[in-house]
């Protein structure tokens, strides 16, 4: 948990984000708003975990879903984000691992946040990336 914790405060401090008040979160927000789509756009087919990686997106937008919790996901999204991080991600078969680690760490410490409905629309999306990528 510590570990996941560090990477992401490393993430988010090195783009000047992550407070861990609610202007930190409504900043971290933002960020992950602005850059998710574009980088999962580039490398949906590339990772394995992109369904878990979208169903955390949509709880971490789902206003319902407890500050703390959107706070961790906000964190681990933000590292995917990151061009720069531990392993760079152009690196092949290593690249995404990392960003793979901090997810997994970041969904197990909120996995129950995680909603059905969360799930659905990943789903969703995933279904669409298949579609757009088998043509």
């Amino acid at each position: 948990m510590s570990i996941v914790r560090t990477f992401a405060a490393r993430a988010l401090a090195a783009r000047g984000l992550g407070g861990g008040n609610r202007k930190g979160s409504a900043q971290d927000e933002t960020y992950v708003r602005v850059g998710f789509w574009r980088k999962f756009e580039r490398v949906a087919v590339l990772i394995p975990f992109a369904s878990d990686l979208v169903a955390a997106y949509y709880c971490a937008l789902d206003r319902n879903t407890p500050h703390h919790v959107r706070l961790v996901l906000f964190a681990a999204l933000a590292y995917f984000i990151m061009p720069l991080d531990g392993i760079p991600d152009v690196m092949p078969m290593l690249g995404f691992a990392d960003d793979a680690a901090v997810l997994a760490g970041a969904i197990k410490l909120v996995a129950g946040h995680i909603t059905p409905a969360h799930r659905v629309r990943a789903q969703e999306v995933m279904a669409k990336v298949s579609r757009a990528f088998a043509r």
